[in-house]
């Protein structure tokens, strides 16, 4: 249990007894009960507690802190060295020094593992990148792919059993588009042979290529949809020929997708399409109807809501072929027959909020999870300024380009006035592609999720200030301090009189665990950032004012020794989390 989790049972326990006494109302609800981390000196925990139920008793605030003080105070922590109480009414908690040097030789001994949690036998599955095949790469899959991965990342940490999937788009109107302009283009009249030569010969480019085409004939020629419209049915039909074209869209993409997500340091655990799942949408329309909850409508089969709660969602179109809708039902019941998840994590764009919602609720209205068990994490979309990138009309930025102008921006900064010169040619391309990738991974991740990014090739790649490469610089001078040191011996703190520089890195460090239970159980990445930024500049403060190499005293060398590489170590902890690597020098 952290210490944050202890102080608040200690505050819940210490509402009660105040309740049973008349002094806080018996309405209040312990779940408000809040910990905040406050600023540098005021304390290392804060509540404003004493606020609330001072409020909601009509006492005055500063005389209900009193009273929650002096409860507290018969159970408090011995890590807890003094509680102290500001005005109108808050309660600063300081942490004991003795705590906070255990808690630096619990890094120093337990390193990456420190702040892990203990398997738990719980499974979270996290659904992300998620994208269409027979598209390259656009900078708009960003998002999905690495705040899932981050996700899943933390999960694991925490002791879960995480299961990653893509659940690949590779079913829909989209394909037949393509099966039309490609056999109008390319295949009409040809064998069977050539048209497999030919389409072997296609890359990810030609199929966007063709995919544009398509949409800029169409708008003087209406008639091109209905035809789109009659190829992918002659896919759901089975044609050879259809089915030769979507097999040569699967597989470049594949490989495609295989090529970008090594590039971003990204393994999915599990790469399911959505054609997977047509021969069990059946079973699961079935179910709906059985119970209720499907019902004819103009030629279509619908899913209808309890109380018109929703939008009746499409189970099955006029022509009997599936939606988006019914395999996304099929995938979760698939998924709970087979890995039996606690917990459903969708990272999914909050433009499609809506169809999450009716099929989230369709699976609990269905008896097959609860409410809390399913998860949308919906990420705001990067636009340009005049709106929302679109594959149709040929305004994608590919991933692929933003990756590698980060990396030649990087390879600027690390060659730049006061960086190392003697890099070798390979090592310095190694580091260029661990810091450029990386900043493009901050810059995402540190911004909470729901927030929409414009897209600006001079912001996503700046590479200074609350940055990838700024952390990652930190640590590289944490190691380069450690290297010049030569030799490490294990510290004693017995006899340290602590500097208010170092007080305030420790006062960090400790709260690691706490901040990954947090963006875990938030499905927030962006409070990682926040505290590893954090830690960042209180150490660069201390390297600044205080010598460590040449401290006065033989103790305080070995101290700040100590501190630096818990430092490096929690940041290397932070940014690995992440998914983000940290070179050892730059």
């Amino acid at each position: 249990m952290t210490l944050k989790k202890n102080l608040t049972s200690i505050l819940e326990a210490a509402v009660k007894t105040l309740q049973s006494e008349g002094i806080v109302p018996a309405g209040f609800d312990l779940a408000k009960i809040k910990i905040d981390y406050p600023d540098y000196g005021r304390g290392d925990y804060a509540t404003g507690l004493a606020l609330q139920t001072g409020k909601l008793a009509g006492k005055n605030p500063m005389e209900m802190a009193e009273a929650i003080k002096s409860e507290i105070e018969k159970k408090k922590p011995e890590n807890i060295e003094r509680i102290e109480i500001a005005a109108p009414g808050f309660l600063n908690f300081f942490v004991s020094e003795k705590f906070l040097l255990e808690e630096l030789e619990k890094i120093l001994k337990e390193k990456k593992d420190y702040g892990r949690g203990k398997k738990n036998n719980k499974t979270v599955l996290v659904e992300y990148s998620s994208v269409n095949i027979a598209k390259p790469f656009g900078v708009g899959h960003l998002r999905s792919t690495i705040i899932g991965q981050a996700v899943y990342n933390l999960y694991g940490f925490l002791g879960w059993k995480t299961i990653g999937v893509n659940h690949l788009g590779d079913w829909g109107m989209q394909y037949g588009k393509l099966s039309y302009q490609l056999f109008e283009k390319k295949l009409k009249g040809v064998s069977s042979k050539e048209a497999a030569e030919i389409l072997n010969g296609l890359t990810i480019a030609d199929l966007e290529k063709i995919y544009v085409e398509f949409h800029r004939e169409a708008e003087s020629n209406p008639e091109m949809t209905d035809c789109a419209r009659q190829w992918f049915g002659k896919l759901e039909q089975g044609d050879k020929l259809a089915k030769m074209i979507w097999h040569a869209c699967l597989k470049i993409s594949l490989k495609e997708f295989k090529r970008i997500y090594d590039l971003l340091g990204v393994k999915i655990d599990y790469a399911i399409g959505e054609s997977f799942y047509l021969d069990k949408t059946a079973a699961v329309i079935e179910e709906a109807k059985e119970k209720g909850l499907a019902k004819e409508s103009q030629g279509a089969l619908i899913f209808e809501y309890p109380n018109e709660s929703l939008p009746p969602a499409m189970f099955l179109k006029s022509n009997e072929t599936s939606t988006y809708f019914s395999r996304d039902l099929a995938a979760i019941k698939y998924r709970i027959k087979r890995w039996h998840p606690d917990l459903f994590v969708y990272e999914i764009g909050s433009e499609q909020s809506l169809h999450v919602r009716q099929f989230f609720s369709a699976a609990e209205l269905l008896g097959w999870a609860g409410k809390e068990q399913l998860v949308h994490i919906g990420h705001g979309l990067y636009r340009t300024a005049e709106g929302k990138f679109s594959t149709r009309k040929g305004q994608t930025i590919h991933l692929e380009e933003v990756l590698n102008e980060a990396v030649v921006r990087a390879e600027k900064l690390i060659s730049g006035p006061g960086q190392n010169k003697d890099f070798k040619a390979k090592e310095k391309t190694q580091i260029a592609g661990m810091v450029g990738v990386g900043a493009i991974k901050y810059n995402d991740l540190s911004q909470h999720y729901s927030k929409e990014i414009i897209f600006d090739w001079d912001k996503m790649l700046n590479l200074k200030g609350n940055s990838g490469p700024y952390l990652q610089y930190a640590i590289a001078r944490c190691q380069s301090l450690i290297n010049k040191a030569k030799s490490w011996q294990k510290p004693g703190f017995c006899q340290l009189s602590l500097a208010s520089e170092e007080r305030a890195v420790l006062g960090l460090l400790f709260k690691f665990p706490e901040i990954v239970a947090e963006a875990a159980r938030t499905f927030s990445p962006n409070l990682l950032c926040n505290f590893a930024y954090e830690l960042a500049q209180k150490y660069n403060l201390f390297y600044e004012k205080l010598p460590i190499l040449n401290a006065e005293e033989k103790e305080q060398k070995i101290f700040r020794l100590a501190l630096t590489k818990a430092t490096a170590q929690i940041l290397k902890n932070s940014l690995g989390l992440l998914g983000i690597g940290a070179p050892k020098r730059m």
